[in-house]
């Protein structure tokens, strides 16, 4: 579909308005994307002031700004009017301080190489997969989901030796301080062999809650906050409490401002939507974190059934 005047005048208009744009899936409180919510965790540490742009609530801005930048995918960064590049070329840029310097923010602070143990087992294991030239890498996001491989070294790489194994890893520039006191063991799980990576930095999980316990909460005096992250029609049809509020930019704000011990309960349909938000939150700190595993549905079949099913 071409670009409409109107489309234009309207993406052109929120250019001029903020200095620096993030046309995205979802919003900053509320990423529904991967790569949306890792271009988001990159602008909160630059400590830039930005504005976000949902495409999901627009399609004509959805297909719109593609055809305007003329780039295919989501999201996508612009500072001062300028179009800066899609997850991969953020992520690139910041981590070379190009970024930050396009944003006016600090330059990155210097990154040392990570203090790392990996054990004898972990290090034979892994001598015995190594091939050619190949050096190990250990990548960790900011989901604190782990890439241990054999590749090329690459320009940057910050390079630990692991203690008396005298393995050497290379790590990025995003994963090294997150690697801080890592430890690397080969063990036998589930009757296999695999690697197990020990990690005293790893943020708080987000916690399951089965539908029974969920009921108790209800009953109880506990302060906590149940938080649906279903559509509007959805709720329409069926509720599982009328204490649930619908998860919007403006509940999502006001959930962050508070204190990071408080007990957030998230439900949806089935379960999926409503972890995913709430892996959200517990990457912005909050440690007492549960997804109602099953959500409305299991609700249904278990606790009460006048709820209806869809």
């Amino acid at each position: 579909m071409p670009l409409s005047a109107s489309t234009r005048q309207q993406i052109e208009s929120v250019l001029n308005e903020h200095k620096v744009v993030l046309f995205m899936k979802g919003n900053k409180h509320f990423p529904q994307c991967g790569f949306s919510a890792r271009v988001i965790k990159i602008l909160k540490d630059t400590g830039a002031t930005f504005h976000t742009v949902n495409v999901l609530s627009d399609p004509e801005i959805r297909d719109g700004i593609k055809e305007f930048s003329d780039w295919p995918t989501i999201p996508q960064l612009y500072v001062d009017q300028e179009f800066l590049g899609g997850c991969d070329i953020v992520t690139e840029m910041f981590e070379a301080g190009e970024l930050q310097e396009k944003l006016g923010a600090p330059p990155p602070k210097p990154v040392a190489p990570p203090t790392v143990t990996i054990t004898a087992a972990a290090a034979t294991a892994l001598r015995a997969a190594a091939e050619g030239d190949d050096v190990l890498h250990l990548g960790i996001d900011d989901q604190f989901a782990y890439e241990l491989y054999f590749g090329p070294a690459e320009k940057g790489d910050l390079i630990a030796t692991a203690g008396e194994s005298g393995m050497v890893v290379h790590f990025d520039r995003s994963s090294a301080p997150r690697a801080e006191g890592i430890r690397i063991d080969y063990v036998v799980a589930e009757g296999k062999n695999a690697f197990r990576i020990d990690n005293p930095n790893e943020p708080a999980r987000v916690k399951s809650m089965q539908v029974e316990e969920l009921k108790s909460l209800l009953g109880s005096s506990e302060p906590f906050h149940l938080i649906d992250v279903r559509t509007t029609a959805e709720r329409q049809g069926a509720m599982i409490d009328a204490r649930a509020r619908q998860l919007d930019e403006t509940i999502a704000s006001e959930l962050m401002a508070l204190p990071k011990d408080t007990k957030l309960v998230f439900h949806c349909h089935h379960g999926g939507r409503s972890r995913g938000a709430a892996e959200r939150f517990v990457a912005e700190g909050f440690k007492n974190v549960f997804n109602v595993e099953g959500g409305i549905d299991a609700w249904s079949q278990r606790v009460d059934p006048s709820v209806p099913r869809y």
